[in-house]
């Protein structure tokens, strides 16, 4: 049997990539500091003999005794507000984090593969952003924190990768949404789902025209699973082509939450990209991926696991 270890795996991408991994008759050890992450994204998972948990910082030296054949590197605080109340935090284990976990899969003779992000194109000067384009990206901004740390890790995976000859994989995952958000995560999507269904305002900033390209969990992690089993050891981007404006999101969550809420505007954030959207030709082709949950199927599954909470 096969054996991975995923740090960030109480996060709300690594419990359900632990979850697609243990379907697949995979062994997970699950390591995670719960920082940001959360014991009630993975309490469902310590009845399987397939699952084990480390609570470890990965910023520190990571020893797993056992042999490993997979090393995907998950950790760090993902929504703007969790990256801009851990700045220093967020920069370490983008950096030290990914050090380590690198070296985990050296010793292991493991594939790595690392979880960056579209923040890596800042806000992007090339519509719509592949992965051939360099960014555009404020390294001392506040957001820089993050961006940053996440193109580093790609530079020193990609040095392991060719200094070490370590087989490597690298993600660059646009906005995901789905169950196991947290309702305080920051984040667009979760906070007007959660205002609207306590008949609040939704927050809009700026004029609300700025896009966002929005991907379901469970598609995003059928891309990922195809990317391990792949042989790309470049960049690829997973998400959903489907743009759509802040404006557009904010109506549908009222409408689909039946919800009496008013939208209200406020300032910009430093930094903010005023666009996003992947072309995931390189997926299509490489992975034979594409997105297969609607918008509308997606808010409806999230707006209901929202209300549960």
């Amino acid at each position: 049997m096969k054996t991975a270890v995923i740090t960030g795996g109480a996060g709300f991408l690594g419990s359900h990539l632990c979850d697609k991994l243990i379907s697949n008759n995979i062994n997970v050890i699950c390591i995670d500091n719960l920082l940001t992450g959360s014991f009630n994204n993975i309490s469902h998972l310590f009845e399987s003999n397939l699952f084990k948990f480390v609570k470890h910082d990965v910023t520190n030296y990571v020893h797993i005794s056992e042999k490993v054949d997979y090393v995907l590197h998950f950790a760090s605080p993902a929504s703007p507000s969790d990256y801009l109340n851990y700045p220093i935090q967020t920069l370490k284990v983008g950096s030290l984090g990914t050090h380590n976990a690198l070296g985990l899969a050296k010793a292991k003779n493991a594939t790595f593969l690392l979880a960056s992000t579209s923040e890596v194109y800042g806000d992007p000067l090339v519509h719509p952003q592949n992965e051939d384009y360099w960014g555009n990206v404020n390294p001392i901004g506040p957001r820089g924190v993050y961006d940053e740390a996440k193109r580093f890790a790609e530079a020193l995976t990609m040095a392991y990768h060719r200094y070490h000859n370590i087989d490597t994989r690298i993600v660059r995952i646009f906005n995901t949404y789905g169950p196991r958000m947290r309702v305080n995560d920051g984040r667009a999507l979760p906070t007007f789902i959660s205002q609207a269904l306590n008949e609040k305002d939704l927050t809009v900033f700026g004029n609300g025209e700025q896009t966002r390209s929005f991907c379901f969990v469970t598609d995003l992690i059928d891309g990922i699973y195809k990317l391990i089993l792949s042989n790309e050891n470049n960049p690829i981007n997973i998400g959903n082509p489907k743009e759509i404006t802040i404006n557009e999101i904010a109506k549908e969550i009222i409408k689909l939450s039946n919800s009496k809420s008013k939208i209200v505007y406020k300032d910009l954030p430093i930094d903010d990209p005023k666009v996003r959207q992947p072309d995931i030709s390189k997926a299509k082709k490489v992975l034979n991926w594409t997105p297969i949950i609607t918008r509308k199927e997606g808010f409806e599954i999230t707006i209901k696991y929202f209300k549960e909470l």
